[in-house]
C-alpha cells in the first residue's frame, strides 16, 4: 500500500502491518510486527503489569521515539484495567508517523479506540483520559531529543520509573546512541526511583555506551528474530541477567566496543581510558 507521504504500510511476513520510512529505509517493529515487539521488548521486559499493580502514586513512563505509537498504546492497553495513575511522557522530533498511521487504522488496528486521544495528541500536545481505573496525562515533547536532554529546561521534566527507548538504527539516527546523550539521560534519572530502559539493540558499543553513563547493564529478552536484548537500569535489582567479567573480556576484544562520543557513526576497539573505566564499574567489582 504506497502512499504519497513519507511512509508507507508494510506487510510483514506474519501478516501484522507496520509503517516503513522511506527517508530512513527501516521499519517500525519489522519482524513481529509492532503489538508483538512491544509487548515483549517493553511491557514484560519493564513488568509493567506487576510494578503497576503494587505502586503507588503516579506512574513516570518516558516514551522515547513515539513513532506511530505503537509502544505508548500497547503499554496503556496492557495495564488498563489496573486501578492506576499513569504520565506518559512522548518523544520524537516529528508528528509525521503518528498522523500517517491514524489514516490507516484499518492496517494498523492497535490503534482502534484511542484514535480521539491521538488526534488530542496530535493538535495539543497533551491529553488526558480514563480508560475503567486507568487515568492516563500524556505529553507529547516534540524537539530534538539529544538537544532537549542537554538543555536546562530537560530537569523539570517529571522523572521515569521506565523508559522505552526505540530510535532509529545507529547507522541511520547516531545522535540518539551516542555516549553523551545516555550520560545526559542518566543524570536527569532520580537517584532514589529506580529505572530500567530496555532497547531492541544488543550491539557490544551500546552496552559499554550504557555502562560508561552509569547504568547497571544486562541481557535482554529475546523478540522476534533477536535471540537478545539490552535492559539497562539505574538500580542492579532490576536487571535479572546482568553482563558479567565473561562478556567484559569479549568486549575487551571486539573490533566495536568504543562508544560514538559524536553523533558520527563508526566502529573501534575500547581506548584504555575505556577500558579502565569499564573494569572500575560497580557491576564488576
Amino acid at each position: 500500500m504506497q502512499t504519497a507521504s513519507a511512509y508507507r504500510i508494510v506487510r510483514l511476513a506474519n501478516g501484522a502491518h507496520s509503517v516503513h520510512s522511506l527517508a530512513h529505509h527501516e521499519t517500525f517493529h519489522p519482524v513481529v510486527g509492532p503489538v508483538a515487539e512491544a509487548e515483549a521488548l517493553y511491557v514484560k521486559q519493564l513488568r509493567l503489569v506487576e510494578r503497576l499493580q503494587r505502586h503507588e502514586g503516579e506512574f513516570v513512563l518516558w516514551d522515547v521515539g513515539l513513532g506511530a505509537a505503537a509502544n505508548a498504546i500497547t503499554a496503556l492497553r496492557a495495564t488498563r484495567g489496573i486501578p492506576c495513575s499513569i504520565r506518559l511522557l512522548s518523544f520524537d522530533h516529528t508528528l509525521e508517523p503518528l498522523a500517517f498511521a491514524l489514516q490507516h487504522t484499518d492496517a494498523l488496528n492497535y490503534l482502534q479506540g484511542y484514535e480521539a486521544h491521538l488526534h488530542g495528541l496530535l493538535g495539543e500536545h497533551l491529553c488526558v483520559f480514563q480508560h475503567g481505573p486507568q487515568t492516563v496525562t500524556w505529553e507529547m515533547h516534540l524537539a530534538d531529543f539529544p538537544s532537549l536532554l542537554a538543555q536546562p529546561a530537560a530537569q523539570k521534566l517529571a522523572k521515569p520509573h521506565a523508559i522505552m527507548f526505540d530510535a532509529f538504527s545507529p547507522a541511520k539516527n547516531p545522535a540518539m546512541w551516542s555516549q553523551p546523550l545516555f550520560a545526559d539521560l542518566f543524570r536527569l534519572l532520580a537517584p532514589d526511583r529506580p529505572c530500567s530502559l530496555p532497547t531492541y539493540s544488543r550491539s557490544t558499543m551500546l552496552r559499554v555506551t550504557l555502562l560508561l553513563a552509569g547504568f547497571f547493564v544486562g541481557v535482554g529478552h529475546a523478540t522476534g528474530e533477536k535471540e537478545e536484548t539490552t535492559i539497562a537500569a539505574n538500580t542492579a535489582d532490576l536487571i535479572d541477567e546482568p553482563l558479567d567479567r565473561r562478556w567484559l573480556q569479549r568486549a575487551h576484544r571486539s573490533s566495536s566496543a568504543e562508544p560514538m562520543w559524536e553523533p558520527i557513526y563508526r566502529q573501534g576497539r575500547l581506548s584504555p581510558d575505556s577500558w579502565n573505566k569499564l573494569l572500575q564499574h560497580a557491576q564488576f567489582r
